[in-house]
């Protein structure tokens, strides 16, 4: 972030080329590099941190080159998401290990937020921009907000605003609870949601053997293996160009196929944590012409029954799930201040429980929170924390938002939400929806006497259409 300028005085050009010494302080040198007197701009040596270049037309590659310079030393950032970019890194005052490096990199991998590369891909920005993306591993939950925030700092270029900061203006760190925490009205929606629950699920294992089979069967498709053979004649006057000729597209056939042999039963079992019995079930249920696509695409057949199977065992489990509430409950100690948040970008809440959410403000999160904050209905919300979660057989999960609402103004009194920047349930991964799901059952059952939903929307006015209903 500098300024560029061209000022002429008394016929001739200066430049001046503020460097950063250390935190808070600037340095003034001239273009020889000499040490210019600090009295010139007394008390601004300490508080000015806009770097300014005064030159004339003449100077352009010294620009040039100080632009480079200052992109490579203050504004340089990783490009790609190793592990060890990871690795080192501090996370609410805990410092990233190795494992846990290795372990944010497999999940990019698994989910195909990174190529061959270690770029990040297209399609984690789609699912972070939609809010949904792959949840981590459980033993990363804790520290999922900042592993999100370390991979978009690779790419998104505005994270860099979070480096370099207007000197002359004050920083308001820190997230205190504000009046909003002892209203009545969040009090009495914390205390009836703030239970922990079990479930139980007790469905026929043949019946899930059966779904599998069938859904495989009807939905299975691989690509054959092909590749592609390139021709190419080199240039009679350069050596070093080659022109192509043509391209021909090789399918394999079953002949070509590998003879290697490949534990599909334990690969499939694993990822799916089911037993190698039953997935040996399936497969032998499987029609012939479905097992048979196996030769022409193991590793693809492989990801497909995976995804096939997870999808019904997540069908199966909502359609049996039932919940018990336990006698342990919450305590407000989980709602812990957000003592990093820079509350000069992040937005400033009127009726949440803290002064600020959301630091993006492109985010479904975002906009979310600035709608709440200027309903009439709305009387105090939050974002919930991650200490706060619903158990399901896919994994944990935490739903997005409590919302609590002036009584008499809306049919229901609270409200908990999962936002998700579209409302296509075809946009959902299987595991997500089914954890969705499964909260829906145990509100429904558990929490409708207390005047309380939970629904996902993409925006308060779906919400809204949702309590006024």
């Amino acid at each position: 972030m500098f300024q560029i300028c061209t000022l002429k005085h008394g016929g001739t050009s200066t430049i001046q080329k503020r460097q950063e010494v250390g935190r808070g302080l600037r340095l003034c040198v001239n273009q020889n590099g000499d040490r210019m007197d600090s009295d010139m701009l007394g008390s601004q040596v300490q508080k000015v941190n806009l770097l300014s270049v005064i030159a004339s037309d003449g100077y352009k590659n010294f620009v040039t080159d100080l632009q480079r310079e200052i992109e490579e030393s203050l504004y340089s950032r990783p490009k790609t998401a190793t592990p060890e970019y990871f690795t080192g890194k501090m996370i609410n005052g805990v410092k990233l290990t190795k494992e846990q490096a290795l372990a944010i990199y497999k999940y990019l991998a698994k989910n195909d937020y990174v190529d061959d590369k270690d770029f990040i891909t297209e399609k984690y920005r789609q699912d972070l921009a939609q809010n949904t993306l792959a949840e981590l591993p459980e033993n990363l939950q804790s520290f999922r907000d900042g592993i999100h925030e370390l991979i978009r700092g690779i790419f998104d270029p505005k994270i860099l605003d979070e480096i370099v900061e207007d000197g002359r203006g004050p920083v308001e760190h820190g997230n205190p609870f504000n009046d909003n925490f002892n209203k009545a009205e969040f009090q009495r929606l914390w205390s009836i949601i703030n239970h922990k629950y079990s479930y139980t699920v007790d469905f026929d294992g043949d019946e899930l053997i059966t779904k599998s089979a069938t859904y495989t069967d009807s939905n299975m498709h691989v690509m054959k293996l092909t590749y592609i053979i390139t021709t190419s004649e080199q240039a009679e006057d350069n050596m070093l160009d080659f022109q192509v000729m043509g391209n021909e597209t090789i399918i394999t056939g079953r002949k070509e196929a590998s003879v290697a042999k490949y534990d599909l039963c334990g690969k499939v079992a694993k990822a799916t944590k089911l037993t190698r019995r039953t997935i040996r079930k399936i497969l032998d249920k499987l029609d012939v012409k479905t097992f048979t696509m196996f030769n022409d695409n193991p590793e693809e057949f492989r990801d497909n029954i995976i995804d096939f199977i997870n999808e019904q065992r997540a069908t199966v489990v909502i359609d049996h799930i039932t919940y018990d509430m336990l006698e342990g409950k919450y305590d407000s100690d989980i709602f812990t201040p957000d003592k990093d948040i820079d509350l000069k970008r992040a937005h400033k809440s009127k009726k949440g429980i803290h002064d600020g959410y959301a630091r993006d403000g492109k985010s479904v999160e975002r906009r979310m929170a600035e709608q709440l904050d200027t309903a009439e209905e709305v009387c105090v919300y939050t974002k919930l924390p991650r200490g706060f979660y619903i158990p399901t057989p896919m994994g944990n999960y935490t739903p997005d938002w409590a919302i609590a609402f002036y009584e008499g103004k809306v049919k229901h009194i609270f409200f908990v939400a999962e936002t998700k920047g579209t409302m296509d349930t075809l946009q959902f991964k299987a595991i997500e929806r089914a954890k969705i799901e499964c909260t829906k059952k145990l509100f429904a059952s558990l929490l409708a006497r207390e005047d309380i939903v939970y629904h996902e929307v993409d925006s308060y006015e779906s919400l809204r259409n949702i309590i006024l209903n």
